[in-house]
Protein backbone atom coordinates (compact mmCIF):
# COMPACT_ATOMS: atom_id res chain seq x y z
CA UNK A 1 0.00 0.00 0.00
CA UNK A 2 1.31 3.44 -0.61
CA UNK A 3 2.11 4.90 2.62
CA UNK A 4 1.41 8.38 1.59
CA UNK A 5 -1.93 7.70 0.78
CA UNK A 6 -2.62 5.44 4.18
CA UNK A 7 -1.51 8.96 6.27
CA UNK A 8 -4.93 10.76 5.62
CA UNK A 9 -7.28 10.89 8.13
CA UNK A 10 -11.06 10.07 6.63
CA UNK A 11 -14.15 9.07 8.15
CA UNK A 12 -15.00 5.17 8.17
CA UNK A 13 -17.86 4.18 5.74
CA UNK A 14 -20.99 3.42 7.56
CA UNK A 15 -23.31 3.31 4.08
CA UNK A 16 -25.10 0.53 4.33
CA UNK A 17 -26.98 -0.94 0.94
CA UNK A 18 -30.89 -1.10 1.42
CA UNK A 19 -33.88 -2.86 0.07
CA UNK A 20 -31.78 -6.54 -0.35
CA UNK A 21 -33.55 -9.74 -0.14
CA UNK A 22 -32.56 -10.88 3.05
CA UNK A 23 -33.22 -14.50 2.26
CA UNK A 24 -32.82 -15.40 -1.43
CA UNK A 25 -29.64 -15.80 -3.36
CA UNK A 26 -29.88 -15.79 -7.06
CA UNK A 27 -30.66 -18.67 -8.77
CA UNK A 28 -29.04 -20.64 -11.61
CA UNK A 29 -26.07 -17.54 -12.06
CA UNK A 30 -23.24 -19.84 -9.93
CA UNK A 31 -23.71 -22.45 -12.35
CA UNK A 32 -22.16 -20.11 -15.49
CA UNK A 33 -18.18 -21.08 -15.98
CA UNK A 34 -16.23 -17.95 -15.51
CA UNK A 35 -14.32 -16.39 -18.56
CA UNK A 36 -10.50 -16.49 -17.53
CA UNK A 37 -9.00 -13.51 -15.78
CA UNK A 38 -6.67 -11.30 -18.15
CA UNK A 39 -3.31 -10.52 -16.59
CA UNK A 40 -3.04 -6.55 -15.96
CA UNK A 41 -1.37 -4.18 -13.82
CA UNK A 42 -2.55 -3.24 -10.37
CA UNK A 43 -4.44 -0.59 -9.98
CA UNK A 44 -4.01 2.44 -7.55
CA UNK A 45 -7.35 3.46 -7.29
CA UNK A 46 -8.56 0.28 -5.33
CA UNK A 47 -5.61 1.17 -2.55
CA UNK A 48 -7.49 4.52 -2.20
CA UNK A 49 -11.02 2.75 -2.01
CA UNK A 50 -9.84 0.69 0.90
CA UNK A 51 -7.62 3.62 2.70
CA UNK A 52 -11.24 5.74 2.26
CA UNK A 53 -13.08 3.09 4.04
CA UNK A 54 -10.99 3.40 6.99
CA UNK A 55 -9.56 6.53 8.73
CA UNK A 56 -6.28 8.42 9.40
CA UNK A 57 -5.05 4.78 10.76
CA UNK A 58 -0.88 5.98 10.59
CA UNK A 59 -0.98 9.84 11.31
CA UNK A 60 -2.01 10.01 15.43
CA UNK A 61 -5.18 11.69 14.86
CA UNK A 62 -8.40 10.30 16.76
CA UNK A 63 -10.58 13.09 15.73
CA UNK A 64 -13.17 10.64 13.54
CA UNK A 65 -11.60 7.05 14.22
CA UNK A 66 -12.82 4.36 15.56
CA UNK A 67 -10.72 2.90 18.76
CA UNK A 68 -9.96 -0.33 18.70
CA UNK A 69 -9.92 -1.86 22.00
CA UNK A 70 -9.08 -5.26 21.58
CA UNK A 71 -7.64 -7.05 17.83
CA UNK A 72 -10.17 -8.20 15.17
CA UNK A 73 -10.70 -11.72 15.49
CA UNK A 74 -10.81 -13.41 12.16
CA UNK A 75 -11.46 -17.03 11.09
CA UNK A 76 -9.62 -18.39 7.95
CA UNK A 77 -8.51 -21.36 6.53
CA UNK A 78 -5.43 -19.64 4.49
CA UNK A 79 -2.83 -16.09 4.63
CA UNK A 80 -2.96 -16.71 8.20
CA UNK A 81 0.50 -15.72 8.16
CA UNK A 82 0.51 -12.22 6.08
CA UNK A 83 -3.27 -10.78 6.09
CA UNK A 84 -2.20 -9.59 10.07
CA UNK A 85 0.56 -7.41 9.08
CA UNK A 86 -0.92 -6.41 5.90
CA UNK A 87 -4.00 -5.02 7.42
CA UNK A 88 -2.01 -3.65 10.13
CA UNK A 89 0.23 -1.83 7.27
CA UNK A 90 -2.81 -0.42 5.73
CA UNK A 91 -5.20 0.62 8.52
CA UNK A 92 -2.89 0.19 12.36
CA UNK A 93 -5.66 -2.13 12.77
CA UNK A 94 -4.49 -5.31 14.91
CA UNK A 95 -5.90 -8.62 13.93
CA UNK A 96 -6.04 -11.78 15.60
CA UNK A 97 -6.02 -14.82 13.10
CA UNK A 98 -7.38 -18.33 14.33
CA UNK A 99 -6.38 -20.70 11.35
CA UNK A 100 -8.20 -24.25 10.98
CA UNK A 101 -9.64 -26.53 7.85
CA UNK A 102 -12.94 -25.91 6.71
CA UNK A 103 -14.44 -28.50 8.85
CA UNK A 104 -12.64 -26.65 12.05
CA UNK A 105 -13.54 -23.46 11.41
CA UNK A 106 -17.07 -24.59 11.26
CA UNK A 107 -17.04 -26.36 14.08
CA UNK A 108 -15.93 -23.96 15.66
CA UNK A 109 -18.25 -21.36 14.71
CA UNK A 110 -21.18 -23.95 15.67
CA UNK A 111 -19.90 -24.34 18.94
CA UNK A 112 -19.47 -20.37 19.92
CA UNK A 113 -23.21 -20.29 18.36
CA UNK A 114 -24.14 -19.02 21.52
CA UNK A 115 -21.55 -16.31 22.32
CA UNK A 116 -19.62 -15.79 19.01
CA UNK A 117 -15.72 -15.07 19.66
CA UNK A 118 -14.84 -13.92 15.91
CA UNK A 119 -16.06 -10.78 14.01
CA UNK A 120 -14.73 -12.12 10.56
CA UNK A 121 -14.94 -15.29 8.71
CA UNK A 122 -13.09 -15.77 5.73
CA UNK A 123 -12.96 -19.50 4.27
CA UNK A 124 -13.16 -21.16 1.00
CA UNK A 125 -16.34 -22.39 1.92
CA UNK A 126 -18.78 -20.43 0.50
CA UNK A 127 -21.83 -22.65 1.02
CA UNK A 128 -21.63 -22.95 4.71
CA UNK A 129 -20.71 -19.26 5.24
CA UNK A 130 -23.91 -19.03 3.26
CA UNK A 131 -25.71 -21.31 5.38
CA UNK A 132 -24.80 -19.01 8.48
CA UNK A 133 -27.01 -16.36 7.26
CA UNK A 134 -29.68 -18.40 7.02
CA UNK A 135 -29.21 -19.27 10.87
CA UNK A 136 -29.03 -15.41 11.58
CA UNK A 137 -24.95 -15.06 12.09
CA UNK A 138 -24.09 -13.03 9.19
CA UNK A 139 -24.62 -9.31 8.84
CA UNK A 140 -26.64 -8.70 6.07
CA UNK A 141 -27.76 -5.85 3.63
CA UNK A 142 -23.82 -4.19 3.05
CA UNK A 143 -22.09 -3.67 0.33
CA UNK A 144 -17.93 -2.37 0.47
CA UNK A 145 -16.73 0.25 -1.97
CA UNK A 146 -14.23 -1.66 -3.49
CA UNK A 147 -17.44 -4.21 -4.28
CA UNK A 148 -17.35 -1.78 -7.44
CA UNK A 149 -14.25 -3.92 -8.91
CA UNK A 150 -15.61 -7.31 -8.58
CA UNK A 151 -15.61 -9.21 -11.95
CA UNK A 152 -18.78 -10.53 -13.43
CA UNK A 153 -18.32 -13.79 -11.87
CA UNK A 154 -17.39 -12.87 -8.89
CA UNK A 155 -20.46 -10.44 -8.64
CA UNK A 156 -22.72 -13.18 -9.53
CA UNK A 157 -21.54 -15.00 -6.65
CA UNK A 158 -22.77 -12.57 -4.52
CA UNK A 159 -26.57 -13.32 -2.58
CA UNK A 160 -29.10 -10.88 -2.32
CA UNK A 161 -28.86 -10.45 1.05
CA UNK A 162 -25.16 -9.34 0.62
CA UNK A 163 -24.29 -11.50 3.38
CA UNK A 164 -21.05 -12.37 2.01
CA UNK A 165 -17.98 -11.53 -0.83
CA UNK A 166 -16.03 -13.57 -2.80
CA UNK A 167 -11.94 -12.86 -2.45
CA UNK A 168 -10.75 -15.28 -4.98
CA UNK A 169 -11.76 -18.65 -6.40
CA UNK A 170 -9.04 -21.52 -7.14
CA UNK A 171 -9.80 -24.67 -8.31
CA UNK A 172 -11.02 -27.56 -6.17
CA UNK A 173 -10.33 -30.37 -8.39
CA UNK A 174 -7.80 -30.15 -11.53
CA UNK A 175 -6.67 -33.14 -13.54
CA UNK A 176 -3.23 -34.24 -12.50
CA UNK A 177 -1.60 -37.17 -13.60
CA UNK A 178 1.59 -39.28 -13.37
CA UNK A 179 3.25 -39.10 -16.73
CA UNK A 180 5.84 -42.18 -15.96
CA UNK A 181 2.21 -44.40 -15.57
CA UNK A 182 0.62 -42.98 -18.77
CA UNK A 183 1.22 -41.01 -21.81
CA UNK A 184 -0.67 -37.83 -22.68
CA UNK A 185 -2.61 -39.73 -25.11
CA UNK A 186 -3.44 -42.07 -22.65
CA UNK A 187 -4.37 -39.92 -20.05
CA UNK A 188 -7.70 -38.87 -18.90
CA UNK A 189 -8.82 -35.31 -20.68
CA UNK A 190 -11.94 -34.57 -18.80
CA UNK A 191 -13.48 -35.02 -16.00
CA UNK A 192 -16.37 -38.26 -17.76
CA UNK A 193 -12.86 -39.86 -18.68
CA UNK A 194 -11.99 -40.75 -15.34
CA UNK A 195 -15.28 -43.55 -15.10
CA UNK A 196 -12.95 -45.74 -17.80
CA UNK A 197 -11.95 -48.97 -16.35
CA UNK A 198 -8.21 -48.65 -17.16
CA UNK A 199 -8.13 -46.11 -14.43
CA UNK A 200 -9.77 -48.68 -12.07
CA UNK A 201 -7.78 -48.26 -9.16
CA UNK A 202 -5.42 -45.38 -9.98
CA UNK A 203 -7.60 -42.42 -8.88
CA UNK A 204 -8.16 -40.56 -5.74
CA UNK A 205 -9.28 -37.05 -4.27
CA UNK A 206 -9.85 -35.47 -0.88
CA UNK A 207 -12.80 -36.08 1.49
CA UNK A 208 -16.09 -33.43 1.16
CA UNK A 209 -16.43 -33.70 4.59
CA UNK A 210 -13.13 -32.83 5.80
CA UNK A 211 -11.13 -31.07 3.28
CA UNK A 212 -12.60 -27.16 2.65
CA UNK A 213 -12.20 -27.21 -1.24
CA UNK A 214 -13.34 -30.79 -2.04
CA UNK A 215 -16.74 -30.14 -0.87
CA UNK A 216 -17.55 -27.40 -4.18
CA UNK A 217 -15.78 -30.53 -5.94
CA UNK A 218 -18.42 -32.62 -4.76
CA UNK A 219 -21.12 -29.75 -5.32
CA UNK A 220 -20.27 -29.06 -8.91
CA UNK A 221 -21.05 -32.62 -10.60
CA UNK A 222 -24.35 -33.09 -8.30
CA UNK A 223 -25.57 -29.61 -9.56
CA UNK A 224 -24.38 -30.06 -12.97
CA UNK A 225 -24.83 -33.94 -13.62
CA UNK A 226 -28.54 -33.74 -11.61
CA UNK A 227 -28.34 -35.40 -8.31
CA UNK A 228 -28.91 -38.92 -9.33
CA UNK A 229 -26.52 -38.42 -12.03
CA UNK A 230 -24.12 -36.69 -10.07
CA UNK A 231 -24.23 -39.75 -7.66
CA UNK A 232 -24.25 -41.89 -10.15
CA UNK A 233 -20.71 -40.87 -11.59
CA UNK A 234 -19.14 -40.93 -8.23
CA UNK A 235 -20.76 -44.55 -7.63
CA UNK A 236 -19.25 -45.50 -10.48
CA UNK A 237 -15.55 -44.48 -9.83
CA UNK A 238 -16.15 -45.96 -6.18
CA UNK A 239 -16.93 -49.15 -7.94
CA UNK A 240 -13.47 -48.57 -9.68
CA UNK A 241 -11.73 -48.18 -6.54
CA UNK A 242 -12.02 -44.53 -6.34
CA UNK A 243 -9.62 -43.81 -2.62
CA UNK A 244 -10.69 -40.92 -0.30
CA UNK A 245 -8.36 -38.79 1.40
CA UNK A 246 -8.66 -36.60 4.67
CA UNK A 247 -7.30 -33.11 2.84
CA UNK A 248 -5.18 -32.59 -0.24
CA UNK A 249 -1.82 -32.86 1.33
CA UNK A 250 -2.58 -37.10 1.72
CA UNK A 251 -3.65 -37.17 -2.03
CA UNK A 252 -0.15 -35.52 -3.07
CA UNK A 253 1.16 -37.97 -0.80
CA UNK A 254 -0.74 -40.42 -2.76
CA UNK A 255 0.17 -39.38 -6.07
CA UNK A 256 4.42 -39.00 -4.66
CA UNK A 257 4.34 -42.89 -3.94
CA UNK A 258 2.31 -44.16 -6.75
CA UNK A 259 -0.51 -45.37 -4.69
CA UNK A 260 -2.33 -43.47 -7.12
CA UNK A 261 -1.33 -42.34 -10.25
CA UNK A 262 -4.34 -40.00 -10.93
CA UNK A 263 -6.34 -36.93 -9.03
CA UNK A 264 -8.20 -34.33 -8.86
CA UNK A 265 -6.38 -32.42 -7.03
CA UNK A 266 -6.94 -28.53 -5.56
CA UNK A 267 -4.71 -26.34 -7.86
CA UNK A 268 -2.45 -25.16 -5.65
CA UNK A 269 -1.25 -28.38 -4.66
CA UNK A 270 -1.18 -29.29 -8.13
CA UNK A 271 1.67 -26.96 -8.92
CA UNK A 272 3.47 -27.22 -6.00
CA UNK A 273 3.84 -31.25 -6.86
CA UNK A 274 4.89 -30.06 -10.29
CA UNK A 275 7.33 -26.97 -9.18
CA UNK A 276 8.81 -30.18 -6.76
CA UNK A 277 9.79 -32.12 -9.69
CA UNK A 278 7.22 -35.22 -9.73
CA UNK A 279 6.37 -36.64 -12.95
CA UNK A 280 3.12 -35.27 -12.98
CA UNK A 281 1.29 -33.22 -15.59
CA UNK A 282 -1.98 -31.03 -15.08
CA UNK A 283 -4.98 -30.91 -17.02
CA UNK A 284 -7.71 -28.27 -17.32
CA UNK A 285 -10.49 -29.71 -18.48
CA UNK A 286 -12.33 -27.62 -21.49
CA UNK A 287 -15.81 -27.51 -19.56
CA UNK A 288 -14.21 -26.12 -16.85
CA UNK A 289 -12.58 -27.08 -13.30
CA UNK A 290 -15.00 -27.25 -10.49
CA UNK A 291 -13.77 -23.93 -8.48
CA UNK A 292 -13.79 -23.44 -4.49
CA UNK A 293 -14.84 -20.01 -3.77
CA UNK A 294 -12.83 -17.86 -0.55
CA UNK A 295 -15.49 -15.54 0.92
CA UNK A 296 -15.52 -12.68 3.63
CA UNK A 297 -18.81 -12.62 5.94
CA UNK A 298 -19.15 -10.25 9.17
CA UNK A 299 -20.44 -11.70 12.50
CA UNK A 300 -23.83 -10.41 13.37
CA UNK A 301 -22.74 -9.83 16.51
CA UNK A 302 -19.77 -8.32 16.27
CA UNK A 303 -18.67 -5.52 18.32
CA UNK A 304 -16.05 -4.12 15.64
CA UNK A 305 -18.59 -3.55 12.79
CA UNK A 306 -16.49 -0.66 11.41
CA UNK A 307 -13.42 -2.12 11.33
CA UNK A 308 -14.78 -5.40 10.10
CA UNK A 309 -15.91 -3.63 7.50
CA UNK A 310 -12.96 -2.47 6.77
CA UNK A 311 -11.50 -5.73 6.65
CA UNK A 312 -13.67 -7.27 3.88
CA UNK A 313 -13.00 -3.84 1.93
CA UNK A 314 -9.60 -4.20 2.21
CA UNK A 315 -9.89 -7.98 0.83
CA UNK A 316 -11.31 -6.50 -2.40
CA UNK A 317 -8.48 -3.71 -2.98
CA UNK A 318 -6.95 -5.41 -5.96
CA UNK A 319 -3.26 -4.24 -4.12
CA UNK A 320 -4.46 -6.61 -1.43
CA UNK A 321 -5.24 -9.42 -3.90
CA UNK A 322 -2.35 -9.10 -5.79
CA UNK A 323 0.09 -9.60 -2.62
CA UNK A 324 -1.87 -12.23 -1.64
CA UNK A 325 -1.45 -14.11 -5.50
CA UNK A 326 2.72 -12.73 -5.02
CA UNK A 327 3.58 -13.92 -1.37
CA UNK A 328 0.82 -15.91 -0.09
CA UNK A 329 0.91 -19.95 0.43
CA UNK A 330 -2.27 -20.34 -1.77
CA UNK A 331 -1.35 -17.68 -4.27
CA UNK A 332 -3.12 -19.70 -7.42
CA UNK A 333 -5.92 -18.57 -7.62
CA UNK A 334 -8.21 -16.43 -9.48
CA UNK A 335 -8.97 -12.97 -8.21
CA UNK A 336 -12.27 -12.02 -7.38
CA UNK A 337 -11.78 -8.39 -8.63
CA UNK A 338 -10.28 -6.38 -11.63
CA UNK A 339 -6.75 -5.62 -12.07
CA UNK A 340 -4.39 -8.47 -10.61
CA UNK A 341 -2.24 -10.73 -12.40
CA UNK A 342 -2.07 -14.31 -12.10
CA UNK A 343 0.69 -16.51 -11.38
CA UNK A 344 2.55 -17.22 -14.32
CA UNK A 345 2.50 -20.82 -13.81
CA UNK A 346 -1.22 -20.93 -13.72
CA UNK A 347 -2.64 -21.90 -16.86
CA UNK A 348 -4.03 -18.28 -18.72
CA UNK A 349 -6.61 -19.85 -20.19
CA UNK A 350 -8.32 -21.87 -17.18
CA UNK A 351 -11.91 -21.85 -16.48
CA UNK A 352 -13.91 -22.59 -13.82
CA UNK A 353 -17.90 -23.06 -12.78
CA UNK A 354 -19.13 -23.44 -9.57
CA UNK A 355 -22.64 -25.04 -8.29
CA UNK A 356 -25.50 -23.08 -7.81
CA UNK A 357 -24.97 -21.51 -3.87
CA UNK A 358 -28.43 -22.65 -3.32
CA UNK A 359 -28.69 -25.71 -4.39
CA UNK A 360 -24.63 -26.23 -3.17
CA UNK A 361 -25.87 -24.87 0.52
CA UNK A 362 -29.45 -27.03 0.38
CA UNK A 363 -27.78 -30.08 -0.11
CA UNK A 364 -24.05 -29.79 1.71
CA UNK A 365 -25.34 -32.42 4.29
CA UNK A 366 -26.66 -34.67 2.68
CA UNK A 367 -23.98 -35.15 0.06
CA UNK A 368 -21.20 -35.07 2.72
CA UNK A 369 -23.29 -37.67 4.39
CA UNK A 370 -23.58 -39.86 0.89
CA UNK A 371 -20.17 -39.64 0.30
CA UNK A 372 -19.35 -41.03 4.15
CA UNK A 373 -21.23 -43.73 3.56
CA UNK A 374 -19.59 -44.67 0.07
CA UNK A 375 -16.11 -44.13 1.57
CA UNK A 376 -17.06 -46.64 4.10
CA UNK A 377 -17.89 -49.18 2.04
Amino acid sequence: MRKNILRKTAALFTCIAAAASLTACRSGSTSADSAPTAAAETVADTAENTEEALTGANDGSQEGRVTQTKPLVVYLNDFDAVIPEMFKEATGYDVEVVSGNGAETMSRIAAEAGNPQWDVVWIDSMYDVYNLAGEGQLLTDWEPENAANLTEFSRNLVPDNKCFYPTGIHAAGVLVYRTDVFTEADAPKTFADLTDEKYSGKVGMADPGVAAPAYPLAAYFMDSLGLEGGKEYFQTMFSQGLKVFPKNPQVVQALASGEISVALLQETNAYDMKESGEPISIIWPEEGAPGSTRVAAISAVTEQEEIAKAFVNFLLDADTQQKLVDMGDEGYFEPSVEGVALKPERDANARMAVADIEFGAENEADIKAWFADMSAQ
